[in-house]
């Protein structure tokens, strides 16, 4: 057989039928070889091997080779990143372990905090920090079985996100089939992939040139445009758009990795762009001077970025230090200043969200801020609009920097009106039905306690069908809207009674039978989200949905939530005074009672599958436990969870009133502090033990 060279040589020459049968998959093999180096050396590497004239003549050689001869044809062909038919919709899929989010700092103090926090829990072990640029983007996870791309999955909650496999093969910067690449002389096959998918600025800008020549919308910005692109149905729209990669974790259960800076080399050596300018820290003052550079040189950026992530880079320290909830402690994101702008202040009008809170928006002449055209930005409260004294006609100064809703942060004196006057905050709902507003002592905010006024009704639903709640496909803000109007829906009851008006939906615009069928379809499915999601749907003040899932644990079921006091629920951890206050509040309500009732009757989920913590008398209630070294299994922030929510108390540092030390791997000063005092030690199957109910409780 000759060699690739040839054959491409022969090939170029004398078309397909001057090669013999045994030759046409090795030179298939070879031209997409030849297209895979050329992607790496254009989306990795930023240096291209071959102009796009060179590149196309090679895809449609390859193309035209699996026409002929289909056999050919393999999964992970280049030719084959737009496959399948449009998708009705995505497929949920779980998480292999949670993507978390980052908790934000926006100065030295914060990030000096942070440094301080991990050498305290690492206690005193050296490290250092690896620092990429935060990618305005969307997270996405891609996961590989034998080097072939087999899974991409997006953000979602964190713990479950959207199958958009088909979408993402699109794509020209993710590898369909990677390099091969070996740790300790065993090759990496198969692991997961994480990354921001994203937009750069020129090709933004072109596409809204581009609509704006034919007449057509312009997009908001980069952000949003991806993430709209990526949950198209049909991939073939999405490979019409310029979307990027830029990958920043790797991780795999078949080999143990060592450090963030190594899986960089590891994911760039595979085939994967990775984010650019990252840097590996050994100080704290080297991470300064890398947020200090690029706060001074994000203007220069193709893409957009409000910050740096900084990250422990070795991974075993990055498990030994855990996460908190939904954030890691060995990583942070610095937000850099916000981005400001000038424009004048229309008007101020009060927008009432579904808890009933009043809170004022300033209706602002557009203008454009860090890649977004802004025309509306919160004022906050009653307050912060007397603090600022912005008033009707100021040029006002818009800000946008952590947060992703902007606020008028003050007004340029000399351009203020000769005639203005202060805005006066009003006393009542700016619904038909005009009811009082009330605030509550202790708190900024003005509240609309009418649980009819249309804004809370439409509030209330559209958070029930949201996916974070009860994820009711077809059910959006516009659909509530249009059912709330009509009379549809007035309690998120009424939408588990929705079937009963099949005939006059059919008589609406543009709801035939088949979007009808399939409204009704995802409504009974949500029927079979879990308990927690319940409650968190239902909205009580102040439950989100962590304090949702700590709810339906401890309790058990909505009969036990009902029948608690606030005391009930200030006994539970993780429950303030103020939360407790709520919620005791909303299960007195009758209207809410008999929400429950319904709801409970309707066939929605009312207990929490497993054993409610509140059951449970376990040999972990009322003592004190100090936690030192490297567990098996559970992170030492799931250890403390877990000993807090069964009553256990978790101490920072052994004394004579410790009553458990729970040793890991690597334990250091606290053990030989603990056996010095006599202070028992467990492991972490002892703490398991522990927590089964005494006496066979259930």
């Amino acid at each position: 057989m000759p060699d690739q060279h040839d054959l491409f040589s022969e090939r170029s020459t004398s078309g397909t039928q001057a090669l013999q049968p045994t030759t046409f998959r090795a030179h298939a093999e070879h031209l997409r070889s030849q297209i895979r180096r050329a992607d790496i050396a254009y989306y990795v590497e930023a240096a291209p091997i071959m102009d796009d004239r060179d590149y196309d003549r090679i895809f449609e050689e390859l193309s035209a080779l699996e026409r002929e001869h289909p056999d050919l044809v393999t999964p992970d062909s280049p030719t084959q990143r737009v496959s399948g038919e449009a998708q009705k919709e995505f497929r949920n899929v779980q998480h292999a372990q949670p993507m978390l989010s980052l908790q934000n700092s926006y100065n030295r103090e914060d990030a000096s905090d942070f440094d301080r926090r991990v050498g305290e829990l690492l206690e005193g072990k050296q490290h250092e920090y690896w620092c990429d640029l935060k990618y305005d983007g969307v997270a996405m996870s891609l996961r590989y079985v034998d080097g072939v791309l087999a899974l991409g999955v997006t953000r979602g909650d964190g713990v479950t996100g959207d199958d958009i496999t088909q979408n993402i093969r699109t794509l020209p910067s993710v590898p369909l089939r990677v390099n091969p690449v070996f740790v300790g002389g065993v090759e990496l096959k198969n692991f997961e992939v994480r990354g921001e998918v994203f937009m750069l600025n020129d090709d933004f800008v072109r596409l809204n040139e581009e609509r704006e020549a034919s007449g057509e919308k312009l997009y908001a910005n980069p952000r949003n445009l991806t993430a709209g692109t990526l949950k198209l149905q049909d991939p073939r729209e999405v490979m019409k758009r310029p979307l990027q990669l830029a990958t920043y974790f790797l991780a795999s259960d078949d080999m143990a990795l060592l450090s963030q800076a190594d899986n960089m080399r590891l994911l760039r050596a595979m085939g994967f762009p990775t984010a650019q300018h990252s840097r590996l820290c050994p100080t704290l003052n080297d991470v300064f001077a890398f947020i200090d550079e690029w706060e001074t040189r994000r203007e220069t950026l193709s893409f957009q970025t409000d910050g740096a992530v900084i990250k422990v880079n070795s991974l075993q320290q990055q498990t030994e230090l855990g996460a908190v909830g939904r954030f890691p402690r060995w990583a942070f994101a610095y937000k850099y200043e916000a981005k400001k702008a000038q424009t004048r202040l229309i008007s101020i009008f009060l927008q009432i969200g579904r808890t009933g809170v009043a809170t004022p928006v300033a209706e602002l002449e557009p203008v454009l801020l860090a890649g977004s055209t802004i025309s509306r930005a919160t004022l906050h409260n009653a307050d912060y609009i007397a603090e600022l004294d912005v008033r009707a006609g100021d040029t006002v100064i818009v800000e946008k920097g952590g947060d992703v809703i902007p606020k008028v942060s003050g007004f340029v004196s000399e351009l203020r009106p000769t005639e203005s006057s202060p805005f006066s905050f009003p006393h009542e709902c700016p619904c038909a039905h005009k009811q009082a507003l009330k605030r509550y002592d202790g708190e900024a905010a003005y509240y609309c306690e009418f649980s009819g006024c249309p804004s809370q009704v439409r509030g209330r639903l559209t958070h029930w069908a949201s996916r974070n709640a009860m994820d009711i496909e077809g059910l959006g803000e516009k659909i509530v809207d249009q059912f709330v109007e009509e009379g549809f829906l007035r309690t998120i009851a009424d939408i588990y009674r929705l079937h009963e008006q099949r005939e006059r939906l059919l008589e609406l615009d543009r709801w035939a039978a088949k979007r009808v069928d399939n409204l009704f379809a995802a409504i009974e499915a949500s029927k079979e989200r879990p308990f927690a999601k319940v409650l968190f749907g239902t909205g009580v003040r102040f439950v989100g949905e962590e304090t949702a899932k700590i709810l339906a644990e401890h309790f058990g079921s909505m009969e036990r939530l009902v029948e608690a006091t606030k005391d009930d629920f200030v006994q539970v951890f993780g429950i303030g005074e103020r939360t407790a206050t709520a919620i005791a509040a909303w299960f007195q309500s009758a209207e809410n009672r008999q929400l429950v009732h319904d709801l409970a009757a309707l066939g929605l989920k009312m207990h929490h599958e497993g054993r409610a913590i509140a059951d449970a008398v376990t040999a972990v209630q009322g003592k004190t436990f100090v936690i030192t070294g490297t567990l098996p299994t559970l992170k030492r922030d799931e250890a403390k969870d877990l000993i807090q929510r069964y009553g256990g108390k978790v101490a920072g540092s052994v004394s004579k009133k410790t009553d458990f030390v729970l040793a890991g791997e690597e334990a250091g000063s606290k053990l030989e502090k603990a056996q010095e005092l006599g202070v028992k030690v467990i492991t972490e199957a002892d703490l398991l033990s522990m927590i089964q109910p005494e006496n066979g409780g259930e």
